[in-house]
């Protein structure tokens, strides 16, 4: 095959990193955009050049000129679309999370083994070009075995409200929006292994905070404060099979100095950290050695991960070869998701 036709379903802010990146790849043709909001998917299709646009999924996915399908809407409907793309014949790839639950993820890893179609789950960091490059690092030995992982994703000011607030479209607060790609990273560069047990709490303390007035930051185009039902931050530790533990914390909102995205993993022979600056940390001549790898950028390229990963998407598709991202591993890490929201439910912690 040497051109895959790409159909949208979801034109929001998201949309714009896959469209994007397809529009880059020589092997990847824009040919249908899909949006509830009518005038949003004629807007992109004129902005990406493409064929047509529809506003119910299910009329995109019986276009015959659709080869494969990125899924960029709300959360409660990422493994629902997927099944009924992947039995309908088209490559997917959706937006983490795969769903939002274990058992709806599972359902999606079933219909992908069923269907013979790729399902690529969209954990963009693990093809940020440090990511890649430290999995390597990793694969070589140069860390030894990994035994513990730490990372935190926290936001002073940053609930986006809309459907982001909105536990029914969203599954959850910051852990499954942006704790998920701190897991998924740490878990990813520890060798992906077998979850043990889980320990995890969530706090509802501050809201959205609408009395705060005069500083900017990102909010959902449906923006507001009607409903809010998910946690302000999130914490959790995860032991692993293997031995090695993983601690996170992740917050929309909490009374810190600052913004903090941090990503560190240590290992027998050295560490690493890849968030917020890449370097790693080595016992080498007697000494300890912090060292400073030369790279186009020190720390998260989010557009170049995204063009890396529909790149790969695209690649995986033509070659009908298993991504680096497959669904079982969209279904593992919503196992860890679901246990930590479970483990804080039953304040205890969680056995597999």
């Amino acid at each position: 095959m040497k051109n895959i036709r790409i159909g949208m379903i979801g034109s929001g802010t998201i949309s714009d990193f896959h469209l994007q990146a397809y529009r880059k790849n020589n092997q990847a043709v824009i040919h249908a955009i899909c949006d509830l909001n009518q005038e949003r998917a004629a807007q992109k299709m004129k902005q990406f050049g493409a064929e047509t646009y529809y506003t119910d999924y299910r009329d995109l996915l019986a276009d015959s000129k659709v080869d494969a399908i990125s899924i960029c809407t709300w959360n409660h409907t990422h493994a629902g679309i997927a099944i009924e793309a992947l039995n309908a014949g088209k490559h997917v790839l959706v937006e983490k999370p795969l769903a939002t639950s274990h058992e709806d993820a599972l359902k999606a890893e079933e219909a992908a083994k069923r269907s013979g179609k790729i399902l690529q789950v969209g954990f963009v960091r693990r093809f940020d070009p440090n990511i890649q490059k430290l999995k390597t690092m990793i694969a070589l030995g140069e860390l030894g075995d990994i035994y513990y992982a730490k990372a935190s994703s926290l936001r002073r000011l940053g609930n986006p409200g809309g459907w982001f607030a909105d536990s029914k479209k969203s599954g959850g607060g910051p852990l499954i929006d942006i704790g998920i790609h701190i897991i998924d990273t740490c878990w990813y560069l520890m060798g992906c292994p077998e979850i043990l047990s889980i320990s995890g709490n969530t706090y509802k303390k501050l809201g959205q905070r609408e009395h705060i007035r005069g500083l900017s930051f990102y909010k959902a185009a449906d923006y507001g404060h009607a409903v809010n039902d998910v946690e302000d931050m999130a914490n959790a530790l995860i032991r692993f099979k293997n031995g090695a533990s993983l601690a996170i914390d992740a917050s929309f909102t909490l009374h810190a100095k600052r913004d903090e995205i941090s990503m560190r993993v240590y290992g027998e022979k050295g560490g690493a950290e890849i968030e917020p600056e890449f370097f790693l940390v080595s016992e080498k001549y007697h000494t300890i050695l912090n060292m400073t790898p030369q790279t186009d950028s020190r720390s998260l390229d989010i557009d170049r991960a995204f063009d890396n990963e529909i790149d790969h998407f695209v690649d995986c598709c033509i070659k009908n070869i298993q991504p680096i991202s497959p669904a079982r591993h969209g279904a593992e890490v919503m196992k860890i998701i679901g246990g930590i929201y479970e483990s804080a439910k039953l304040g205890r912690e969680i056995l597999f």
